[in-house]
């Protein structure tokens, strides 16, 4: 099997994370509520963005932007210049709400209300781009097999959420089975099952003497630092395929407003330290195939 890597990027902003809005616990119940109130300037995710692009240009990747699509409606021509650079356009949901509950690990939104708020966001991110969306990463990474099943039946051909390690799950399932290479879930749930129309991308860890650390990217880029997160991608593509990731905003060189619950050192490193760590993964994985997970995906539909 070829080795492969996947560069991956969560176009969301500061306001977007589950401390602020979308989340049971959040300042504000939902994105419109936040719109509603905040009367500051909102937009710290343009600026880094851009220069994103022109990180990846520098380096020649191509890579899959999953996109929360209600950016499309605030920041206009954003999205536009993702897809004027060559790069593909998956769906981050539509406001970037937890479909699941972070502490019951239950459903957030019945199934009507997940396809409704889902082929809403497809419909702006396809209006953008002009291309079929196929990709879906879950908000915060919140998922289940019933969400995974609904994502086909709308047409979707896969999903970056999943990510085993020792420090956290996400999902309320034991994953007996998942690593970090691409698999089938069966119906109705998150364990690999018989093949389907739909394949799993789970994110890469590090596996020390059967303890398993997160080198997915984002949060583990910024408080773990690059040269771990650069072991678990390594170890991660000999089994086959890694998937890295990261946020604009992991770099963006201005301080965020003081909103939010429960975090309070989420954003504590971030900016040019971080964007010295992306260029050192960017390196590092130059010798290696690069593509994106549609195009990766296609390899196992």
């Amino acid at each position: 099997m070829e080795r492969s890597i996947s560069v991956t990027v969560d176009v969301e902003d500061w306001y977007h994370i589950p401390s602020v809005t979308g989340s049971p616990f959040s300042v504000y119940g939902s994105v419109d509520e936040f719109f509603e109130k905040w009367k500051k300037r909102y937009d710290y995710l343009s600026e880094p963005t851009r220069r994103t692009l022109d990180i990846l240009d520098e380096f020649r990747i191509r890579a899959t932007f999953f996109v929360v699509a209600d950016v499309v409606d605030h920041y206009p021509g954003l999205v536009e210049g993702i897809v004027e650079r060559g790069h593909e356009i998956a769906c981050h949901g539509l406001n970037h709400a937890c479909n699941v509950d972070p502490a019951t690990k239950k459903e957030v939104f019945s199934d009507r209300e997940f396809r409704s708020k889902t082929k809403k966001a497809v419909g702006l991110l396809q209006g953008i781009s002009n291309n079929e969306v196929t990709g879906y990463r879950a908000p915060s990474a919140y998922i289940s097999g019933r969400i995974v099943d609904s994502l086909e039946e709308m047409g979707f051909m896969y999903d970056s959420s999943i990510y085993v390690n020792s420090l956290i799950n996400k999902t309320g399932v034991k994953l007996e089975g998942v690593g970090t290479t691409p698999y089938y879930p069966k119906k109705g749930s998150l364990l690999p099952g018989g093949k389907r129309g739909f394949v799993e991308f789970p994110m890469t860890h590090w596996n020390i003497l059967g303890f398993k650390v997160p080198t997915s990217g984002g949060p583990m880029l910024r408080f773990l630092g690059a040269r771990v997160v650069r072991n678990g991608i390594e170890q991660s593509v000999k089994r086959g395929h890694a998937v890295f990731y990261f946020h604009p905003i992991d770099i963006c060189y201005e301080k965020f407003p003081t909103v939010g619950k429960r975090r309070p050192f989420y954003w504590a490193i971030k900016g040019k330290r971080v964007e010295r760590r992306l260029r050192y993964i960017l390196k590092s994985i130059s010798g290696y195939r690069i593509r994106t997970l549609g195009e990766a995906a296609k390899d196992h539909l």
